[in-house]
């Protein structure tokens, strides 16, 4: 069975930076697209942005050009570099990855706060 062990949420002040880190692990599997989903407190989970297995990228208008996402193949691991960060960025972040069946991580809070 694939695991996806995340790390990087935290406390941050506004305009602050912060990286998030998404592992998978198991055995024979392979990964196609993966990605990033947020849900913010009374809110929707909302998609924050995905890569392909090839490097595609796509991304939430309300982060397009702040936050960026990508990925070691050799590693198993995705990222999302979050840069000029808000207080409607708060939010538990949760990566995904589909392996032929969609696996979520159990994911990190991240605070933007001053």
């Amino acid at each position: 069975q694939v695991q996806l062990v995340e790390s990087g949420g935290g406390l941050v002040q506004p305009g602050g930076s912060l990286r998030l880190s998404c592992a998978a692990s198991g055995r024979s599997f392979s990964l196609n697209a993966m990605g990033w989903h947020r849900q913010a407190a009374g809110k929707q989970r909302e998609l924050v942005a995905l890569i392909s297995s090839g490097g595609r990228t796509t991304y939430a208008d309300s982060v397009l050009g702040r936050f960026t996402i990508s990925r070691d193949n050799a590693k198993n691991t995705v990222y999302l570099q979050m840069n000029n960060l808000k207080p409607e960025d708060t939010a538990v972040y949760r990566c995904y990855a589909d392996t032929g069946i969609v696996r979520w991580g159990q994911g990190t809070q991240v605070t933007v706060s001053s």
